[in-house]
């Protein structure tokens, strides 16, 4: 089995999958920090592809970046400013060739992670 990524994103507050939220894909090594791909959420809150398919898979560190201030501006949530949440950086390490799932839960105020499945 090859290694891949994916995501769900789900807005908490609205009870719906969070729909045009724009995703960055970096991997890390050492200080450099390389930008691999830019995708947004369909109506299902996930990408219409795998972030990282199997083909690129490579263990290592990588970071996920989440817009959720766009998000949030594009669905109408009353602004503040500053913005609580903006861009939510998720790191994280992918060391076996196998299915990475990183969901985000999202509301305005907070935000959850975790490896799904």
């Amino acid at each position: 089995m090859s290694g891949f990524l994916t995501t769900h994103v789900l807005d908490t507050a609205r009870g719906c999958p969070a729909a045009g939220l724009k995703i960055e894909l970096y991997r890390l090594d050492g200080t450099e920090r390389a930008l691999l791909k830019t995708l947004s959420t369909n109506a299902d809150g996930r990408t219409d592809e795998q972030i990282l398919p199997a083909d690129d898979f490579e263990a290592g560190i990588y970071e996920l970046v989440f817009y959720a201030g766009d998000y949030l501006d594009a669905i109408g949530t009353p602004p503040e400013e500053p913005r609580f949440l903006d861009v939510i950086p998720l790191r994280f390490g992918m060391s076996e060739a196998s299915h990475y799932h990183v969901p985000l839960l999202l509301s305005p105020f907070g935000y959850s992670t975790y490896r799904g499945s």
